[in-house]
């Protein structure tokens, strides 16, 4: 018998390190705690929520691919905080910041991953093509990209072909013919340089997606995913870093957009930036496999 993913949210908070500002991680509060922290902020603005609830993950080990469907192609846990990577940090901060109890948390993951059952085949892999989509339609994501960057924004697009399917990454993903997405997906995106006079007008809270070059063979030119974070004058981005650091940390922005405009291999053209927003249609509770 397979567990719901809100019961299964009750047993997977697991070890992780401390919090680098200072807040608790998940793993030492209690379930009294951890409902009464969702319930405590949740008529606060979202972006605050996101925020404050993010701090809780930072220290945690970076893990690629940690989540899954509990069983099938990919039986990783349908939620976790003992390991993260970029995007399902993203998607569990955002899960617990717009749930007004641990109860609703796996609806609103679930709602985020998928679009349809959870299933493997319905989970929302490519970023241009899926996710961002998906999204947006739902009402979770308002793409401020070209508040942000303004004339510099630039107007690019990810295009997947029958030959894209062909490549090794792309084949990695093990997805059936007829969930191998073609078509073109249009994007906005701030050039590193031109984004760097502009970093006050990021939005706290905000998601800042890393955009690379344009290549054919590969599924989607987005790498990398963050929520900005302020302190005083500076701006941070706070993700779970691979390379770099091996765990969730707030990273000085510029310092972040210095080495990622150093990147000769597969050169970073730019980023875009969406504002997390409640949906008008909450998600359905009880969401099952």
């Amino acid at each position: 018998m397979s567990l719901s993913l809100p019961v299964l949210l009750l047993f997977a908070f697991a070890a992780a390190p401390a919090g680098e500002r200072g807040a608790t991680p998940w793993r030492e509060l209690g379930e009294d705690a951890r409902e009464a922290l969702l319930r405590s902020g949740a008529a606060e603005p979202l972006a605050a929520r996101v925020v404050a609830l993010s701090a809780h993950f930072l220290g945690t080990p970076y893990q690629a691919s940690p989540l899954g469907e509990g069983e099938g192609v990919d039986p990783d846990p349908l939620f976790r905080d003992d390991a993260v990577d970029c995007l399902t940090f993203v998607e569990q901060t955002l899960a617990l910041a717009l749930s007004g109890r641990k109860e609703d948390v796996g609806a609103m993951l679930a709602a985020l991953r998928y679009d349809g059952a959870i299933r493997y085949q319905d989970r929302n892999h490519l970023m241009e093509a899926q996710w961002l989509p998906a999204n947006l339609r739902k009402g979770f994501l308002r793409d401020i990209t070209r508040e942000v960057g303004g004339e510099a924004t630039r107007s690019v697009e990810k295009v997947l072909t029958r030959t894209t399917w062909t490549s090794l990454s792309s084949r990695a993903l093990a997805l059936p013919r007829e969930r191998q997405v073609t078509g073109r997906y249009p994007l906005q995106l701030v050039p590193i340089a031109a984004l760097r006079p502009r970093m006050e007008r990021l939005p706290e809270g905000s998601i800042l997606l890393v955009v690379r070059e344009e290549r054919p063979l590969k599924a989607t030119r987005i790498t990398h995913m963050g929520f900005v974070v302020r302190k005083g004058r500076r701006v941070f981005l706070r993700h779970a870093a691979r390379n770099a650091y091996g765990r969730v940390v707030d990273e000085d922005l510029d310092t972040f957009l210095t080495r990622n405009a150093r990147y000769t291999r597969w050169p970073v053209e730019g980023v875009a930036v969406f504002a997390p927003q409640r949906p008008a249609l909450a998600p359905r509770v009880g969401v099952s496999p």
